[in-house]
């Protein structure tokens, strides 16, 4: 598929243009807030302050804005999301891609590393690895790509499997192509929705991932993200002092991302399987239907 025809899609379909919106508007805060709003490390006012017109969202338990930490901590926090889950894609379309061309003994070795990725405990390696490295974005990043590259190899090695016996694979190889333009050239732009929607699950997991893991305390805790925003409302006991507007506007934005990525996803499949919008179109209008004649509406998979 053309990349600029699912985009194209994509601003057609009602879930992906409001989650493209959402999203859209995440990535402006990220590139110019921290140009707006004081440094949020300054120590401004009093600890535990709570909202007004001089601090929108209050201030934390050492007297720092609320409100610049939030927008301040976007950019990190996205940027590490974004970029683990293009690498993890990206390293998964690699690594699928080849075992499921070339099978053999190729795919059955890589098939055995993506395996052993698989069973290994993911949190727990996650919490080791961010503990013994030296702490940062880049170690986050680092190691939630490492734990997270496996799923999407096994799934994108599935979809090589059955497009690699299709007759423009077939075409490709009898002209003489190499393996690596096959691969990159015919097979991977064909499974474009899939990767867009990898990426898109990636991304959600890494953001909730390395908040996670910073809230613990095993990040860069003077650095301003997400999760080091949560670890020092958590380290302030600012729920046992009731200082809400410590942690409710981050874990708002991250709900608030989640969700946008998340509709992304939902009109991506919807426009990889047309079947998901054909039956979305029909269950509303049997609901319109219903609800003008007032009888029960009878949809796929029971009555509604």
């Amino acid at each position: 598929m053309n990349p600029a025809l699912l985009f194209k899609q994509m601003l057609a379909n009602r879930k992906a243009r409001a989650g493209m919106i959402i999203f859209g508007l995440f990535v402006l805060v990220s590139l110019v807030g921290p140009w707006l709003v004081q440094d949020p490390t300054a120590f401004t006012a009093v600890p535990h302050q709570s909202p007004s017109w001089e601090h929108w969202f209050g201030t934390t338990g050492q007297g720092q804005d609320v409100f610049a930490q939030t927008i301040v901590g976007t950019r990190v926090t996205l940027a590490v999301g974004c970029a683990t889950g293009f690498l993890v894609v990206l390293l998964g379309a690699v690594i699928g891609g080849i075992a499921g061309y070339l099978g053999g003994r190729t795919d059955d070795l890589l098939s055995l590393l993506i395996n052993v990725f698989l069973v290994m405990p993911g949190l727990p390696l996650m919490v080791v690895l961010a503990a013994w490295l030296p702490p940062g974005p880049m170690t986050i990043l680092s190691v939630l790509v490492l734990t997270g590259w496996a799923w999407n190899a096994r799934v994108l090695r599935a979809q090589t499997l059955s497009l690699a016996q299709r007759d423009f694979v077939l075409a490709a190889k009898v002209s003489g192509e190499s393996t690596l333009r096959i691969v990159t050239a015919e097979i991977l732009p064909n499974m474009l929705s899939l990767m867009t929607s990898s990426f898109i699950g990636a991304t959600i997991y890494a953001i909730g991932a390395q908040v996670g893991l910073e809230f613990l305390g095993l990040g860069d805790i003077s650095k301003v993200t997400w999760g080091t925003n949560l670890y020092w409302a958590s380290n302030d006991s600012a729920l046992l002092l009731g200082s809400w507007w410590t942690f409710v506007p981050t874990g708002f934005c991250i709900a608030l991302l989640g969700f946008g990525l998340t509709l992304i996803n939902f009109g991506v499949d919807e426009i990889a399987n047309p079947q998901l919008a054909t039956e979305s179109r029909w269950a509303r209008k049997l609901k319109n239907r219903a609800t003008a004649d007032g009888s029960t509406p009878v949809v796929a998979g029971g009555v509604r």
